[in-house]
C-alpha cells in the first residue's frame, strides 16, 4: 500500500503539470489560470452546497434512531471531491466533480464497498464495535 501512495504522489502532480502545461499552450496561460481558479470555486460552493444536503439527510436519519452510513459515505465522498476541486489540476478537478455530483457519487461508492467487502471477507480489515 505504501508504494502505491508513494507512486500516486509522483505521478498525480506530474501528469497535472502536464495538464496544465497543455492546456496553457492551448488556450493560453491567463485562461489556463482563471480556468484553475474558477474549478476551484466552483468545486468549493457544489462542496458546501451538497455537504450541507448530506449534514441535514444525518440529522434526520439520526432523529429516527438510524445509524446515517450512507450519509457517512457520501459526506467522506463529497469531501473528498472537494479537496481535489481546491488542488490546481484539470484530473483531480475531474475526480473532485464526479464525487461531488450524487449520480457519479454512487458509482465510485459501489466499487469502495465491493472493494472493503473482498477486504473484510479476507480478513486483512475487521470493525468492531465497542459497547
Amino acid at each position: 500500500m505504501f508504494r502505491i501512495i508513494v507512486l500516486l504522489m509522483i505521478l498525480v502532480p506530474a501528469l497535472e503539470i502536464w495538464g496544465i502545461v497543455k492546456a496553457a499552450q492551448w488556450i493560453g496561460g491567463w485562461q489556463t489560470f482563471l480556468v484553475i481558479i474558477s474549478t476551484g470555486v466552483i468545486g468549493a460552493y457544489l462542496a458546501k452546497k451538497e455537504g450541507l444536503k448530506i449534514w441535514k439527510k444525518a440529522q434526520k436519519e439520526l432523529s429516527f434512531g438510524h445509524i446515517p452510513g450512507q450519509a457517512i459515505l457520501d459526506g467522506l465522498s463529497v469531501f473528498t471531491g472537494g479537496m481535489l476541486l481546491l488542488t490546481p489540476g484539470f484530473f483531480t478537478d475531474t475526480i473532485g466533480f464526479l464525487l461531488i455530483y450524487p449520480f457519479t457519487r454512487r458509482i465510485f461508492q459501489y466499487y469502495i464497498k465491493k472493494w472493503l467487502e473482498k477486504k473484510i471477507r479476507s480478513g486483512q480489515y475487521y470493525f468492531f464495535i465497542r459497547r
